[in-house]
């Protein structure tokens, strides 16, 4: 993977930098030079800690895109076992934006459903860049249900800019896979875990995004619009859109504030990105710690639970 760092990242990486030249050097002239490799990793860990715990709503966003950050295939390679894919809907194709399939964490049987995203320019036009077809939504329903007459639960991992809106789409029914799927999700009789992994974005991340326990990792972003186009919109330039980020309150801090999410899951030190084993390990955690509280309640209860939780959402005034 190509090596980006973002604005804020770039103190750090001239530090790492540093600390790579001297290795070099170190090897090249057989001289020891721990003692300046070790202060200068100190000071870069001392200031991506300081980074890290003072970004802005836009940044997040930023670090949501980051395109080496860890997509659905990377964790389930890194979390699942005996992974077996499973393609189409059974209707009209197969749509590679939504990844879905069964496999094992550890020695407990659960079903994967995911966006994908793509890094490189032929598999991110493959992947539509994770923006998926009502073929993707009505894939997905199809697993979570076969997920359901095995008694497996659902992981579903989150990471769109949206559901595709193009004509094709459109006609197709895209809308009306959405909404089914947030119908049948909620009557699912197993436990569903949902958790952001990078951008959630409006109806294409709801439609795989119905659970017992919706989660984000630290460094991402839940909204009903992207701040592109909530600038566009309010301010009539998409340029302003770290205005909109602030204002919109998208991070998992601000969701967690508003109910609207049950947990933020940390990431290592200086994001997922810069770490995909670890981040991986720690999702694997959490799902395991989860799982452990909702398997043992009966279907009726995690139905009844689950339609409570969504109805509680949103203010009204009558």
């Amino acid at each position: 993977m190509a090596n980006i760092v973002l604005d804020f990242e770039k103190p750090i990486a001239e530090i790492e930098k540093r600390i790579a030249e001297l290795r070099d050097y170190s090897n090249t002239e057989d001289l020891s030079l721990h003692k300046e490799i070790k202060r200068l990793e100190e000071k870069a860990q001392k200031l991506r800690l300081e980074i890290y715990s003072k970004l802005t709503r836009w940044q997040r966003v930023q670090l949501a895109r980051h395109p080496n950050r860890p997509y659905t295939l990377d964790y389930i390679q890194y979390m699942l076992t005996d992974f077996i894919e499973l393609h189409g809907d059974r209707n009209f194709s197969d749509d590679p934006a939504i990844i879905a399939g069964i496999g094992l964490i550890d020695d407990l049987p659960i079903a994967v459903v995911g966006h994908q995203k793509a890094r490189d320019t032929r598999e991110k036009l493959r992947r539509n860049f994770g923006m998926p077809h009502p073929e993707g939504y009505r894939k997905a329903l199809r697993i979570m249900k076969m997920a359901a007459r095995f008694s497996r639960p659902i992981i579903s991992l989150v990471d769109t800019p949206g559901a595709y809106p193009g004509i094709g789409a459109e006609e197709r029914g895209q809308a009306e896979a959405i909404a089914r799927n947030l119908l049948e999700m909620a009557h699912i009789p197993v436990p569903i875990l949902i958790i952001i992994i990078g951008e959630g974005a409006s109806g294409g991340a709801l439609g795989i995004g119905v659970g017992d326990r919706v989660m984000m990792l630290e460094n991402t972003w839940y909204s009903v619009i992207s701040p592109e186009g909530c600038a566009a919109i309010l301010y009539r330039d998409a340029a302003n859109a770290s205005q909109a980020a602030e204002s919109m309150k998208v991070t998992p801090k601000d969701l967690k504030e508003m109910g609207l999410i049950d947990r933020i899951i940390k990431e290592p030190p200086g994001g997922a990105h810069s770490n995909h084993a670890g981040v991986a390990a720690i999702v694997k955690q959490v799902i395991r710690e989860e799982l452990a509280q909702l398997m043992p309640l009966d279907p009726g209860t995690l139905v009844q639970q689950r339609i409570e939780k969504f109805g509680k959402m949103g203010v009204w005034i009558e």
